[in-house]
């Protein structure tokens, strides 16, 4: 069963949430083609964005987007314009209040969405698929990775005809549900025709009872000049402690030379 199910449903309510979460009743379908036709829009428009999970929320009269994206300063643009213009877009599209919370990845290389579709427009971009697929297989275990298989189906490398081939390191337990196995199928559009890149990362094993919230273990990226402030602050910390450091060694030799002049009286 492992292997003919996408591990993410699989996983759906176990060590999953749902990336949708809303009660439907009478108007369940308008809201599934609302759901539909905002994921389609917002992977158009932010195709250069490194985009790796929407998830949609809903209220009575506000529906609220949060966006996981390794790249937040081009959603966020120059003092937030960038996402005051899509929360426009999407108010025009739905007809309703939208609220866009901007999410960070920390370890873009252990998500399935960003790996797979990376190497998607590596391959697009005629670079040899056997080299896209093992550059990335390299940072994805260094990062802290238990395993990672990558398949890459159809006319691979121009051949007259279609086959699959597969690389894999480490173990990707498919059958266990407690195992946190992230799954992506991306699409590569080459001149021969369409090539499937479907990537599986695995991310330990959960035994605790986990918070199902899609969101959860992420942290908030901060808008326009707070990451620059964050990053000039953990710099001048970091100079701040080898300049204590580098006093500390100093008063030690000083303190040794006092007791050598000592003894020589």
């Amino acid at each position: 069963m492992g292997q003919k199910v996408n591990p993410i449903a699989n996983r759906l309510g176990i060590i999953r949430g749902w990336d949708s979460s809303w009660y439907g009743g009478k108007e369940f379908p308008a809201k599934l083609v609302e759901d539909a036709k905002i994921r389609k829009y917002l992977g158009a428009r932010l195709a250069k964005a490194s985009v790796s999970k929407i998830v949609i929320e809903r209220t009575l009269k506000l529906v609220t987007v949060t966006i996981s994206t390794s790249r937040p300063g081009i959603i966020i643009g120059k003092g937030g314009a960038e996402v005051d213009k899509l929360k426009e877009e999407l108010r025009k599209l739905t007809g309703k209040d939208v609220q866009i919370n901007i999410f960070e990845v920390k370890r873009p290389e252990l998500d399935a969405v960003i790996v797979s579709n990376n190497i998607a427009r590596q391959v697009e971009g005629r670079i040899s698929y056997r080299r896209a697929i093992k550059t990335t297989i390299a940072p994805t275990m260094r990062v802290g990775g238990e395993g990672v298989k990558i398949q890459i189906s159809g006319r691979v490398g121009g051949a007259e005809m279609a086959r699959s081939e597969s690389y894999k390191e480490g173990r990707i337990p498919l059958h266990t549900f407690r195992a946190d196995i992230d799954y992506n199928l991306a699409e590569a559009l080459t001149k021969v025709g369409l090539l499937g890149v479907k990537v599986w990362i695995c991310n330990g094993e959960v035994y605790a009872k986990r918070d199902l919230s899609p969101i959860v273990g992420m942290s908030a990226s901060a808008a326009g000049r707070g990451g620059d402030d964050r990053r000039g602050g953990g710099r001048d910390d970091r100079r701040g402690g080898r300049d204590d450091r580098r006093g500390a060694r100093r008063g030690g030799r000083d303190d040794r030379r006092g007791g050598r002049n000592s003894n020589n009286q």
